[in-house]
């Protein structure tokens, strides 16, 4: 069988049974590759006459773009050949920082073709943080925004320049693509473990991490990632996502693509739930993916009064609270679908379409991933680190961490590969979500779960986001502190303060209490995270007399 015949192998079984998650979990077989390159060996052989829809990108201007399958294919050879004359070869570290264009997509399926390895990168990073990617990155071309061009000035290395959507001094302008061959000859085969992309996490707890994956681990192992989403050809499947980040690969490229779907894409200047929930049901969008800040926005409207062709709904980038799904799904009668994944992996862990839900759960553990949860000592336990079995190894497990081989042999210790995050599980195999280890503390001697408390306060009228943090305390070692921003035309008070006391007292264990609530912005990483690294810094110095904001003490309502 030919690598292409293999893939396809594999992602029509998981779409024959995207319903019948035994059938699927028990049977999947990941395809075995020695060489594959996903846009040559399977992108262009599904394009090939095929004049559908793949990419679908509407402006909040007006502006609309629809290009086919055919299309894609045959601009993105274009790309790849005038990348090559431009200097990129295979290996390549090749700097991408574009936002939500038709550009992005035809240059990473030249990127694929050409063997080069694409490291993304937000628009919103700083120049710091430019000079450490270059630098850590190894890069030798960078291909951004025109508009971005002078956030590069000044920068150490010498690379390549080149400019998308305008002119920028000193830059090569990506529209001289346009007059090159549309013929292009890779000059070699692409081995399955050649390395494709190069993701810096977003840092919620430390320095961004090197995340290295190849050829197979995204393109491959996000058919665990397609069947979680339930994803069938000719969907119209919007991922709000920003470009930068490992999950607008997971969902704004390999996963719908591996499908046969269009990928959907809505710009605009600042979000308006009521002009999304327009788009989504006038542009016919069957499948939606969105983090929790954005469900959040939209349970702020009536969802009641759209009546979108939404079949599948799921929530990413952090767990998502019950309160949110069971808006939407009074609304609507679609739940949204909780997952979990990581940079590092495709999605792990999840609830894929047709499957009992169970209230909180993110889910069982996806085709290609066997999962267990460790203590400390590295045995399974029902509380414990979500770790993923290393024999056999999943395809979508990254190659590493670049540069950073300490760390690398710490996370695939004992046969597994350790993600840093906590859960539990129950005696049908679904798993909750605790916290990240660094977030899980203790009070008491009890170990408190912020999620846990943080899904019980969101569901106040007044409530918008919060974090949960330990704030020091004599007598208890820490106790429950809440970070809260509310939502528009809520004024921050004392009385305030009172009622979301009282409102959570109703609702949880006396141990759990939240004993201290401050209200503010929550700090959050480029990618949306909250930081709560962050908070507990600035509660740490609070215990040591440093500054901090009007707290309100739950002792001081007589409680």
């Amino acid at each position: 069988m030919t690598p292409y015949e293999r893939f396809v192998q594999a992602r029509d079984f998981l779409q024959r049974h995207r319903t019948d998650y035994e059938t699927a979990y028990r049977d999947y077989r990941a395809p075995e590759l020695d060489t594959f390159n996903w846009a040559l060996d399977f992108f262009d052989q599904e394009a090939r006459d095929n004049q559908r829809p793949a990419l679908w990108v509407v402006g909040d201007d007006g502006s609309e773009q629809k290009i086919s399958f055919a299309d894609m294919s045959s601009r993105s050879h274009q790309v790849a050949q005038y990348l090559y004359e431009c200097g990129v070869r295979r290996g390549d570290r090749v700097l991408l920082m574009l936002p939500n264009r038709v550009e992005l997509w035809e240059i990473m399926l030249a990127g694929i073709k050409l063997g080069a390895v694409l490291v993304p990168t937000t628009m919103l990073v700083s120049t710091a943080d430019l000079q450490d990617r270059l630098d850590r990155g190894g890069v030798r071309h960078v291909i951004a925004q025109a508009s971005e061009a002078l956030k590069f000035a000044g920068l150490q290395g010498s690379f390549t320049r080149i400019a998308v959507g305008g002119s920028a001094e000193g830059w090569r302008d990506f529209e001289d693509s346009r007059a090159v061959t549309t013929v292009f000859t890779p000059d070699g085969q692409t081995m399955a473990d050649d390395p494709l992309l190069l993701y810096f996490t977003s840092g919620t707890t430390a320095k961004p991490k090197l995340v290295l994956h190849s050829h197979q681990s995204y393109p491959v192992g996000h058919l665990s990632t397609m069947y979680w989403i339930g994803l069938q050809q000719g969907d119209v499947h919007w991922n709000i996502s920003s470009p930068g980040w490992a999950k607008h690969a997971w969902s704004c490229f390999f996963a719908p693509w591996n499908a046969g779907a269009t990928i959907f894409v809505y710009n605009y200047e600042r979000f308006n739930a009521r002009a999304v929930l327009d788009v989504v049901q006038r542009c016919g969008v069957t499948s939606l993916c969105a983090p929790p800040t954005v469900w959040r926005m939209m349970i702020q409207e009536d969802l009641s009064k759209w009546k979108p062709p939404l079949r599948e709904l799921v929530g990413a980038g952090e767990p998502l609270n019950p309160e949110v799904i069971d808006q939407v799904a009074k609304a609507w009668g679609i739940h949204i679908r909780d997952g979990f994944g990581q940079s590092e992996t495709t999605a792990q862990i999840g609830n894929p379409p047709g499957q009992p839900l169970k209230p909180g759960s993110m889910g069982r553990p996806l085709p290609g991933y066997r999962i267990a949860l460790l203590d400390a000592d590295d045995q399974q336990v029902f509380e414990g680190e979500i770790s993923v079995a290393l024999e056999p190894r999943p395809l979508g497990l990254m190659l590493g961490y670049e540069g950073d081989e300490a760390k690398m042999a710490d996370v695939m210790r004992a046969g597994y590969y350790h993600t840093g995050d906590t859960a539990t599980v129950d005696e049908d195999g679904y798993y909750f979500y605790v916290g990240r280890n660094d977030d899980v503390f203790k009070s008491s001697d009890y170990r408190i779960s912020p999620f846990e408390l943080e899904s019980v306060l969101i569901e106040h009228d007044d409530v918008l986001e919060a974090a949960i943090v330990p704030s020091p305390d004599p007598v208890r070692l820490s106790v429950p502190k809440a970070f809260i921003t509310l939502r528009q035309g809520a004024e921050p008070s004392r009385e305030m303060a009172r009622a979301i006391f009282a409102f959570a007292r109703e609702r949880l264990a006396p141990y759990k209490r939240i004993r201290r609530i401050e209200f503010r912005e929550l700090p959050k990483t480029i990618s949306g995270k909250i930081r709560r690294v962050e908070l507990r810094k600035q509660e740490a110095g609070r215990g040591e007399g440093g500054a901090a904001g009007v707290e309100y003490r739950e002792e001081e309502f007589g409680n």
